[in-house]
């Protein structure tokens, strides 16, 4: 299969967003409501995979669902307003509007809460996909055809590898550069800030390629490895 559309997924949670502070307070709220102690400095630390495999670190195996649901149920009120978009976040989705693309965030947190996050910071994607981790990720990228995904976890790395995409890690989260090169990312970004420029070269080079193709040619190809 071949697409003519650019077309690029971003992962949320220390990609776009900065969810520490709303994640910390959002925690200590839990803590309290439960009465289970929870290190929420801990937590913040090692954001990225299912909420659900942190809250086996926490409560009992049989008590995390409905913790879950209360977690997702108090999350609004306390974790949307302290969080903030990274550096280079909106800039990033604007340049794939301006090349021509589309930008879907492909995220494991709950996708009512990741919405809210977008909108009460103005990030504007094209299509917002949530409840998936690490290679499940690949269901959403290859459903709308992302010939690239960025992301600052080792999962999201593995998420684009299985979806065949190009995977372009920035340093932002809990992995640095090298676990994310170990991980098998083909780009490695300090941060957002250098996205657009990346994003603008690897623009050209596509239009390169297709214009050595000739006419039919696909402007970005399904393996953008080949």
């Amino acid at each position: 299969m071949t697409s003519r559309l650019l077309t690029v997924g971003f992962d949320l949670d220390m990609t776009l967003i900065d969810s520490r502070p709303g994640i910390h307070a959002c925690y200590v709220e839990l803590s309290e409501r439960t009465g289970t102690p929870v290190d929420a400095d801990l937590v913040v630390t090692r954001l990225g995979p299912p909420l659900e495999d942190e809250l086996v670190n926490w409560f009992p195996a049989e008590r995390v669902p409905a913790v879950a649901d209360l977690y997702r149920e108090i999350y609004p009120a306390t974790a949307i307003a302290p969080t903030l978009a990274l550096p280079g976040a909106r800039e990033a989705v604007a340049a794939v509007r301006r090349a021509g693309g589309r930008s879907i965030v492909v995220t494991a947190k709950y996708e009512p809460n990741a919405k809210l996050h977008l909108e009460h910071l103005g990030i504007e994607p094209d299509a917002v996909i949530g409840g998936l981790w690490a290679e499940q990720k690949a269901q959403a990228l290859r459903e709308y055809g992302a010939q690239v995904y960025v992301g600052d976890h080792v999962g999201d790395v593995r998420g684009a590898r299985a979806a065949d995409a190009l995977s372009v890690a920035v340093a932002s989260g809990p992995c640095d550069e090298e676990a994310l090169r170990t991980a098998g990312a083909d780009v490695v970004l300090t941060d957002l800030t250098a996205f657009p420029a990346w994003l603008t070269e690897y623009t050209e080079r596509n239009a390169r390629i297709s214009a050595e193709n000739g006419p039919g040619g696909a402007a970005y190809p399904a393996s953008p490895r080949a």
